[in-house]
């Protein structure tokens, strides 16, 4: 069994003699309750000292020697809100100094890089004959301890030190969790610098012939997707959405596409169609994106769709919902500039109550609706 000093004041136990490891019946856990309530009397005060908790000792390693102890952690930073930190961690965390930083929310991707900022991270590959931590299953429990920091903005630290982790599996030994003052009102909390990927506008979809369809916001991982959604283009289509013809490999560059799968949802949000093929895989038919300066700015609209599924509705479904974002974030206008030409586009924009303004000769058209009025007194029926 193991015997941990419980305190509501004491962070690190051990400095106080805190913790008590390898004991074998109930004599050894009650001697090791005496030499904990001294130790922590003797060194830091009484008052400090609220009782023990009594646990089983862990177990990793049986098969592998190797373990290694990690933290992972979070807390506030003044200008940029939660930050979340990750690197060596145990008794010897403070003298390593081993560690990096990341601002929340993660994926699976930005979770990896976390962890390859690290020196303790070549180890965690396998060293001397042994193989790796399971890195795929670290890099979920970052996300989800991001979402966790994300979700709950009454958390003002957080701690799991150390995290085990051998070829076996991870195993968290000790955590500490420091809530905000309850006096604090709800909207004092930090907000997190990142806005959080907007699961709220990720709804299904039923075309007319009943293919089903996932409407969703677009997501760092899906650039494979997206070059093969560029692949499926005619050079019609791409003049339409950017006005003039743009070369496929101008298209799929990783520079250009890391820009638009990795959105500031605050200021751009793309909103990809996603159809299930036969055998699990999904390849994207439509993107629609609204852009803004910052948040509460004007936004400009575009739509793309696949050219073997235009003309089913997806245009207008796509523009339906930027529409309906817009109103929900409070933006006052939403607007596209379009080619004359592009008449289904118009058409679609006309249907949901945009202005289209163009004059004889001029080789671009706008679109236009104001959603709140100038002054910003509400929102416009």
């Amino acid at each position: 069994m193991a015997v941990k000093l419980y305190s509501r004041t004491i962070t690190h136990k051990s400095d106080v003699g805190g913790v008590q490891l390898n004991l074998p019946d109930a004599d050894a856990v009650a001697r090791a309750f005496e030499a904990i309530r001294g130790s922590v009397t003797e060194r830091a005060g009484a008052e400090h000292f609220q009782g023990v908790t009594v646990q089983p000792m862990a177990r990793l390693g049986a098969a592998s020697p190797l373990v290694f102890e990690l933290i992972l952690g979070a807390s506030l930073d003044r200008q940029f809100g939660p930050v979340l930190l990750f690197g060596a961690g145990g008794q010897l965390v403070e003298v390593f100094r081993d560690r990096a930083l990341a601002l929340p929310p993660l994926n699976r991707t930005l979770a990896r890089r976390l962890m390859e900022q690290t020196r303790i991270f070549r180890a965690l590959q396998g060293v001397r004959g042994q193989g790796s931590v399971p890195l795929a299953a670290l890099e979920e429990l970052l996300v989800r301890f991001s979402d966790l920091v994300v979700e709950q903005p009454w958390i003002k630290e957080l701690d799991i030190n150390p995290l085990l982790a051998s070829p076996e599996g991870l195993l968290a030994v000790d955590a500490r969790v420091v809530l905000h003052d309850p006096a604090t009102r709800r909207a004092d909390l930090p907000k997190t610098a990142i806005r959080a990927y907007p699961t709220q506008y990720a709804t299904p979809h039923r075309l007319g012939d009943g293919t089903e369809l996932l409407v969703r916001p677009i997501r760092p991982e899906d650039e494979a997707m997206l070059i093969a959604f560029h692949q499926t283009l005619s050079e019609s289509s791409v003049r339409q959405r950017y006005l003039a013809p743009l070369l496929l490999d101008q298209r799929t560059t990783h520079e250009r596409l890391i820009r638009v799968c990795f959105s500031d949802y605050d200021r751009d949000i793309a909103l990809v169609v996603e159809h299930r093929l036969a055998g699990g895989a999904s390849e994207l038919v439509a993107v629609g994106r609204m852009s803004r300066r910052t948040a509460h700015d004007d936004a400009e609209f575009a739509i793309l769709v696949s050219d073997a599924w235009q003309r089913r509705g997806l245009g207008r479904e796509l523009l339906r919902r930027i529409v309906d974002i817009a109103r929900q974030e409070g933006t006052p206008r939403v607007t596209a500039t379009m080619l004359p030409d592009n008449t289904a586009m118009i058409h679609i924009a006309q249907s949901l109550g945009f202005t289209i303004r163009h004059q004889l000769g001029d080789p671009e058209a706008t679109a236009e609706i104001v959603l709140r009025d100038p002054a910003g007194l509400g929102k416009l029926s």
